[in-house]
């Protein structure tokens, strides 16, 4: 039944991009004839696939599912993202810096530059430590920051992890309460906060399934990426003891995108590395 309702949801999209370059050519005749159809067809797909597609359907999810708890992010096509499965306390120069200790880099601002020298990376297959993520929805907007450690020095495939911050007054509530995930309050970038966060492991290339921007693959298994994480931060001791807590929604695995997920997140408290003794 779902993949019978997302084969239609493509044939509609597919059907939406060539009513859009027939209206543009023809119809309109906004497209002279000396430029080639391509470049119509190629306008209207980026037109479309990242600007008017992901904003109508992450409008209509909002209305939606206003009332939804939801212990994952969401996509620029609205659909479900990765699962939520970390979250770390402190100011965003101890986040920096406790990622930065365990050699990882932080994430290019994702804009046109970095696109271009990602694909340009990608294509190649030259190393870009620094390579921007694809923007996920959480507590309203997209991610605040990222962190990544690139695994054999290709662009292709990375362990990274995007984070939100929310107030600690905020995070003293029920997590499993809409309170917690609706709230859309943003704090002042000095404040100790809780960082809520969504690591993966990227593994190659493919397309979002509604609106097919180009994107990265991912591993399935999100667990896996939450303990490697940990591991990473508590190795170099940029974190404290680590408590795992269940979100409000259980997360079935078919229904969250294809991650195989338990649904915990760990929960630590970040603190100042551990100097070597001389």
């Amino acid at each position: 039944m779902r993949l019978a309702i997302r084969t239609l949801q493509r044939i509609a999209i597919f059907g939406l991009g060539v009513l859009s370059v027939w209206l543009i050519v023809d119809v309109f005749e906004l497209v002279d004839r000396r430029l080639p159809w391509i470049l119509a067809v190629s306008a209207t797909y980026v037109v479309g696939a990242y600007l008017i597609l992901p904003r109508a359907v992450r409008m209509g999810l909002k209305i939606l599912q206003r009332q939804h708890v939801p212990s994952f992010t969401i996509t620029g096509d609205g659909l479900p993202g990765d699962p939520v499965n970390l979250a770390l306390a402190g100011t965003a120069a101890q986040l920096r810096s406790a990622f930065a200790t365990a050699g990882w880099v932080e994430a290019d601002p994702l804009n046109f530059s970095s696109s271009c020298r990602m694909v340009r990376a990608f294509i190649l297959n030259t190393p870009y430590p620094a390579a921007p993520f694809s923007t996920l929805y959480l507590f309203g907007r997209g991610q605040d920051i990222g962190f990544q450690k690139a695994i054999d020095n290709s662009p292709r495939k990375r362990h990274h992890v995007r984070f939100w911050a929310q107030n600690l007054a905020n995070a003293e509530t029920d997590w499993s309460s809409a309170a917690f995930w609706l709230s859309d309050e943003r704090p002042a970038s000095d404040e100790h906060v809780l960082w809520v966060g969504a690591g993966t492991k990227d593994t190659g290339l493919s397309l979002t399934r509604m609106t097919f921007q180009m994107t990265h693959a991912t591993d399935a298994d999100t667990n896996a990426e939450r303990n490697y994480i940990v591991d990473e931060l508590s190795n170099c001791g940029a974190i404290g003891k680590v408590t795992n807590y269940k979100t409000g929604d259980e997360l079935i695995t078919k229904h969250v995108n294809h991650y195989v997920t338990d649904g915990d997140i760990a929960v630590a408290e970040i603190e100042a590395p551990k100097q070597n003794a001389p």
